[in-house]
């Protein structure tokens, strides 16, 4: 016997907060529209989210979870950190050409909140510095001469990959980011 249960009301709020907020931006995302489409009352959503912006928190919050789940098991088979860097970059540019990816929420996140003391921006800035420590750190396990700057560097690589996804959709110079990834990773050595 088998049973789904119902996603609970805050999970509908924040699932369909997380497709509207991706695909259209939060300024042009109302809490109204997200009410209908999740099909709750609106003190549901008060209830779960006080205000917008403890909504866009919570949302990006997910995001970053995601993108770990996503990234780390792209990369869980392989042991060697430089494997793991250009598997990683494997992993972003086969996101980053497909159809769905409309590039990187946290971008559009600081793009829309560029003020540093939004809770949106605080946010986006803490996921990037992390993406950015990460890449040093595998850096630095693999051996390599200047795992910060090749950290940074590969940030911005990836960076990169999603503004042209979002810029031109699939069929983006995303191509070959992660032979151009290897080719940094490598100058490194």
């Amino acid at each position: 016997m088998t049973t789904t249960t119902e996603p609970s009301v805050r999970d509908r709020i924040l699932e369909t907060a997380q497709r509207l907020f991706y695909r259209d931006g939060f300024r042009a995302v109302g809490i109204d529209t997200i009410i209908a489409e999740a099909g709750v009352a609106k003190m549901s959503l008060y209830r779960h989210f006080p205000s917008k912006d403890d909504l866009i928190v919570a949302y990006l919050e997910e995001s970053n979870r995601q993108y770990w789940e996503w990234l780390d098991a792209a990369v869980a088979h392989l042991d060697d950190p430089e494997q793991k860097l250009v598997g990683m970059f494997e992993a972003i540019e086969k996101l980053a050409t497909s159809p769905e990816c409309l590039g990187c929420t946290f971008q559009g996140t600081a793009a829309e909140f560029p003020e540093r003391d939004h809770p949106g921006h605080q946010v986006a800035l803490a996921h990037k510095k992390v993406v950015r420590d990460r890449f040093a750190h595998l850096a630095r396990e693999a051996g390599l001469r200047n795992p910060e700057g090749l950290g940074s560097q590969l940030l911005l690589l990836m960076d990169g990959a999603w503004v042209a996804a979002r810029m031109f959709g699939p069929q983006n110079p995303s191509t070959g980011l992660a032979a151009t990834a290897r080719t940094l990773i490598e100058a490194h050595r």
